[in-house]
């Protein structure tokens, strides 16, 4: 292929390139005979004339590697003669924002099996790889996570290294350094991406080290913790965020979760590579430090950083470390992410100048007082049961984001719980998320002006009084546990058009349970028409009663779980759904779903059916869809979705199971 172009030169660019150099190093491979003290000597528009003469009537293969300005190919392609034969320019670029949106192929991430295949290729050759061998290096090319970059640096130590199944069994379980020096190599190359950004953008990316290796981190969570830590101006609303999320991502520096093309980014990761990158800068620019070990947290490691992040929680029982995090009064951060422990562990709380705490992992039996010394303190998440003080708001005034996970293992069927009547004197407040507490009622005229998002309330939160202490509440979830013969009505939606700036609503009924018995469920005509996202679970309604969803002007998201609509058919009537983009139903009975008129669904949604066993046939005369994924179905809804496929109406068409989910850490 190569053999067919008489002419073949590559040149690497970067972020500062020099026009001259990048024409004389081309010029100095396609006319290797031209002697370089002469190409030195030649300059301006006499240069640009040689390298056009010296590609004309010749067929040319010329890549232009690692491209980080538009300019450059405005600068170049008045020197790249149409020889009519089929010569090609080929651009490399780490910014999707450069590639041309035609004429590009975005490179996607190696198979396990092209993985070991570059790997063994690049440590063995032309020769085999021994059999001894071929387990441990699978795994080490695994480790790699499909970046070549990362593949055949790991190779190119490898080949140093004794080929005994001991030492790679070793590099494999990351028993010695060989991986680490990799990386080390690998984020030399990555570094101009994070040097590239701007301040805020820096530190954005660098807080996503503070996660652990692989971890799938939510866009809203994040977001939270970027606001409460003050690293970009307060005025900055959240769609300036999202776009600064997204040039992340077209950046390459960022890897978007499985369903973030269809409804925007919902989560993220970092590959390896980079988490590893993000965690040196930190550490070098004082923003973050991680605590995997004893080591890692004595005094001298973590002097002058100003926030700490905790992989392993039973570090706080280590007296040293609690030492050495209490003699630091400038600690902005405290953040844990390990897996949730077991019985509670001593926390630092004298870090008086703290204003993330984040301890959700680690279970308190009551609410712990001395986090009332935190006065700084703009964020708290932290697990326990048991009910608020009354003086929170006296203590925690700046507090803009407070979130509460009660145990789950710890039920109670008695009066409902409520927070504090104080909790409406917190007029800075955000984001309130209690798991199994409502807000009382407030007294006349009392407002939580800057109450953007409720989540995991209970019914009895859902009054006229609290929604109407609420104005500019924009996101709402409630949580409804049915007691044992329950025999009371739902109340969470009467009032519910009070709040006119609600675009995002989330009703779950966590237990349960269909019959005559139970009491009729809400009646769907009153949502407010302005929801953009809608989520319900288990209320078992009739599919007849969609109509009036399906009526709602600005619904774009609509996700049903647990049977909230019961029966065998859908039928999609005329007209419905405008603006719909995604559409997700898991768990039902519905065995025929008919959507029968061009116009009642826009173009492009996105259909995700999960554990749909029942059904049976989809019968699809509309629009064009974009994509239906299918996710443990019963197989003549698979069938009825290819041949929708093969009949013009989908795009695409994924099939897959619940491992596969679980395997790619997704969150459904």
């Amino acid at each position: 292929m190569l053999e067919s172009f008489q002419l073949r030169a590559w040149v690497k660019l970067g972020p500062k390139y020099q026009l001259k150099e990048m024409i004389q190093s081309i010029l100095a491979q396609v006319s290797p005979q031209v002697d370089k003290t002469l190409l030195e000597e030649i300059d301006g528009r006499s240069l640009d004339d040689y390298l056009y003469q010296s590609l004309k009537g010749n067929r040319y293969l010329i890549v232009l590697d690692d491209v980080w300005n538009k300019s450059v190919w405005d600068d170049m392609k008045r020197l790249f003669p149409d020889n009519n034969n089929t010569s090609l320019v080929l651009v490399t670029t780490r910014l999707q924002r450069l590639a041309h949106p035609i004429n590009s192929h975005k490179i996607r991430f190696l198979s396990k099996e092209e993985s070991w295949d570059l790997l063994r290729e690049k440590v063995f050759g032309q020769e085999s790889c021994p059999r001894l061998l071929e387990e441990a290096g699978k795994k080490i090319a695994e480790r790699c996570e499909g970046l070549p970059l990362t593949i055949v640096t790991v190779g190119n130590l490898l080949s140093n290294v004794n080929k005994t199944p001991e030492n790679w069994n070793k590099v494999a379980e990351y028993q010695n350094s060989l991986l680490d020096d990799a990386y080390e190599q690998v984020t030399n190359v990555l570094f101009p991406s994070y040097n590239y950004l701007d301040q805020c953008s820096k530190a954005c990316f660098l807080y996503m080290g503070s996660f652990p290796q692989n971890y799938e981190i939510s866009c809203s969570e994040l977001i939270k913790l970027w606001s409460a830590d003050i690293l970009f101006d307060q005025n900055v609303n959240r769609p300036e965020v999202l776009i600064m999320i997204e040039d992340l991502v077209y950046n390459s520096l960022l890897i978007p979760g499985p369903k973030s093309s269809t409804i925007g980014i919902k989560t993220w990761s970092l590959h390896t590579s980079f988490w590893h990158l993000c965690k040196r800068e930190a550490w070098k620019n004082k923003f973050f430090h991680v605590i995997n070990s004893y080591a890692d947290g004595l005094s001298e490691c973590i002097k002058g950083q100003r926030r700490l992040c905790i992989h392993n929680n039973i570090l706080f029982g280590i007296k040293d470390v609690y030492n050495s995090m209490a003699s630091i009064s400038t600690r902005r951060s405290l953040i844990c992410t390990s897996p949730p422990h077991q019985y509670p562990v001593p926390i630092c709380f004298s870090l008086k100048l703290l204003r993330i705490l984040n301890v959700l992992t680690i279970r308190f039996y009551e609410f712990p007082m001395e986090v009332m010394k935190l006065i700084q303190l703009r964020y708290l998440a932290l697990t326990f049961y048991g009910n608020f003080p009354c003086s929170i708001s006296k203590f925690l005034w700046n507090l803009q984001y407070l979130i509460v996970c009660r145990h789950m293992d710890i039920k109670s069927f008695g009066a409902p719980s409520y927070l504090p009547m104080e909790i409406w004197n917190m007029k800075e407040l955000k984001h309130l998320q209690i798991m199994g507490s409502n807000l009382p009622d407030p007294c006349s005229d009392t407002l939580l002006p800057n109450l953007i998002t409720l989540l995991d309330v209970g019914p009895h939160s859902c009054t006229k009084g609290v929604f109407g202490g609420i104005p500019n509440l924009e996101k709402l979830g409630i949580r409804i546990e049915l007691v044992p013969n329950a025999s009371e009505s739902f109340g969470c939606f009467d009032h519910i058009s009070l709040l006119e700036n609600l675009k995002s609503l989330k009703c779950v009924i966590v237990n349960p349970i269909f019959g005559p018995e139970v009491v009729a469920p809400p009646p769907l005509w009153i949502f407010p028409s302005r929801l953009e996202k809608l989520s319900l679970s288990g209320f078992g309604y009739p599919w007849d009663d969609m109509r009036m969803i399906a009526s709602l002007p600005n619904l774009k998201v609509l996700k049903l779980r647990c049977y909230a609509f019961r029966g065998p058919n859908w039928q999609i009537e005329e007209n419905g759904f405008p603006k719909l983009k995604f559409l997700l139903i898991e768990d039902t009975d519905m065995v025929q779903w008919t959507m029968r008129r061009r116009g009642s669904i826009p173009e492009f949604l996105f259909v995700y059916l999960k554990s749909c066993y029942k059904l049976e046939k989809i019968h699809l005369i509309a629009n064009y869809l974009t994509t239906i994924e299918l996710v443990d179905c019963n197989p003549l809804a698979v069938a009825c979705a290819q041949q929708m496929k093969d009949e013009g109406f989908v795009m695409s068409v994924n099939v897959h199971s619940s491992l596969d989910d679980q395997k790619l850490g997704s969150k459904g």
